[in-house]
């Protein structure tokens, strides 16, 4: 096991190599120029949108839930266990990556959700179904004359395989095992707990996730950072020095033992798209089931995703760990951690020394929430991928499945579903990145057509009546 651990281990490395993260960050940046920005040139105009009940048209969710649905899937394990993982392997300057990674992906989330609303689909059923491998082949069809059903297979080939452990096992296993360290529960009966609550909400579909996710993401967001900040305020002479050692660290390339700095800018990036799926494309189908037909509104709103998911949430995160004084840079410029905590211990322990007492209970709470939600996100991601490839009967079964898997996920040692889960997230990006730059002309043009200022003047003159 060992050794096929090993060689999957060598494969990850090469999915997540330079070639992935200059495509990721590329796109982003790409688009970003392409848009002038608009994930930060609109961020107002997208909060409002946000919490603006004027959204017409057909679909299962509103534009909130779609958004809360995306991010119950990707604030999970990489906003605790991934970004003190990202510090430990490439030091305080992987943040500084995750940054960037955020900063431009905004972008690709702004282009995956407009697309995800110009190109979805309803199906038999009469739900909505949409997402990378819907405007992979519709949308390249229209603009390129040219049939691409096979890359928007390969798409859901990959997010169907990476379902099962990155959106399942892996976020089980951190539930259960936060819950026996934190608790004494044994790991059975969370699993088996958890496997009854996730099947009692998925029965449902897409109208439960999104009832479901619309209320635990904002409040385990919010508790969590309130946690965090309360842990900074009382440290708040240590935050500067904080700083410092994100942004020297950034370009020296300094980690545990040395390293180099291209294996700071790997593991910034890499756990940046972990946390944010930024380029991957898997939000995109949360998004598609928006009751809005507005697919340049969506698209704002989608661009949001980064935001809170990474330069909010997960600075958070990592500012805890730098002030609590378990990282340390040596006059070399080496990395050292007190005690070599690694994953979701190292937070846990630097919430320690910030708050005694509650401060690692507020990381295991923060753990068994953020990954149970993205059980749920994750799970929809999944099913959409099947059918797309098999048809709607084909969830049923995956239903089941994938309750199964939860269970087993919450009680037997999964380094190798990590591993193997890793991989095919990594191989989601490439059909969807090559799409969104062969159908960024359209996102251009229809941002460009878009009348955005009628949309703020019109915010401000409600502004203006109201007062």
């Amino acid at each position: 096991m060992e050794s096929i651990n090993a060689f999957l281990g060598q494969i990850s490395d090469y999915v997540w190599g330079p070639v992935t993260i200059v495509l990721l960050v590329g796109t982003g940046l790409f688009l970003s120029l392409l848009t002038k920005f608009i994930q930060f040139r609109k961020l107002p105009l997208s909060l409002k949108l946000l919490f603006s009940k004027e959204h017409s048209g057909d679909g299962d969710i509103t534009p909130f839930q779609a958004l809360m649905t995306s991010l119950a899937a990707t604030i999970g394990t990489g906003n605790i266990a991934g970004v003190a993982s990202a510090i430990v392997a490439g030091g305080p300057g992987a943040v500084f990556w995750m940054w960037v990674s955020a900063a431009f992906g905004g972008a690709s989330k702004y282009g995956e959700a407009l697309l995800a609303i110009k190109y979805r689909i309803t199906n038999e059923e009469g739900e909505k179904s949409g997402g990378p491998m819907f405007y992979i082949e519709k949308g390249m069809k229209e603009q390129y004359g040219r049939d691409f059903k096979w890359l928007g297979l390969a798409f859901a080939l990959f997010g169907f395989l990476a379902s099962f452990g990155i959106g399942n096992m892996v976020q089980a296993n951190s539930v259960s095992r936060a819950i026996n360290e934190s608790f004494g529960v044994n790991v059975w009966i969370t699993g088996i707990v958890m496997a009854l609550l996730v099947g009692a909400v998925i029965i449902g579909g897409i109208k439960n996730i999104g009832k479901v996710t619309d209320k635990v993401v904002p409040i385990m967001a919010i508790g969590y950072i309130i946690g965090a900040l309360i842990v900074l305020f009382m440290n708040i002479s240590a935050i500067p020095t904080a700083f410092s050692m994100i942004f020297s660290n950034a370009f020296t390339g300094k980690a545990v033992g040395g390293g180099v700095l291209g294996t700071v800018v790997r593991f910034g990036v890499a756990r940046g798209v972990f946390s944010n799926e930024a380029g991957l494309g898997s939000a995109a189908i949360a998004h598609a089931a928006s009751t809005n037909d507005k697919p340049v509104i969506q698209g704002l709103i989608g661009s949001l995703g980064s935001v809170i998911d990474t330069l909010i949430i997960c600075t958070m995160t990592a500012l805890v760990i730098l002030v609590s004084g378990i990282v340390n840079i040596g006059t070399d410029g080496v990395m050292f951690i007190e005690e070599s905590y690694r994953g979701a211990a190292l937070t846990t322990y630097a919430f320690d020394i910030g708050l005694p007492v509650i401060g690692g209970y507020i990381v295991s709470l923060g753990l068994i929430f953020f990954s149970f939600s993205t059980i749920l996100g994750w799970y929809y991601y999944g099913s959409k991928c099947l059918e797309y490839i098999f048809g709607v009967k084909a969830i049923s079964y995956y239903k089941i499945i994938w309750v199964i898997l939860c269970l087993s996920g919450a009680v037997f040692p999964i380094q190798i579903v990590w591993t193997f889960s890793d991989i095919f997230n990594g191989l989601m990006a490439i059909p969807n990145l090559i799409a969104l730059v062969a159908l960024s002309p359209i996102i251009f043009k229809m941002t460009k057509e878009f009348n955005m200022e009628r949309l703020e003047n019109k915010f401000k003159n409600d502004e203006i009546k109201s007062a």
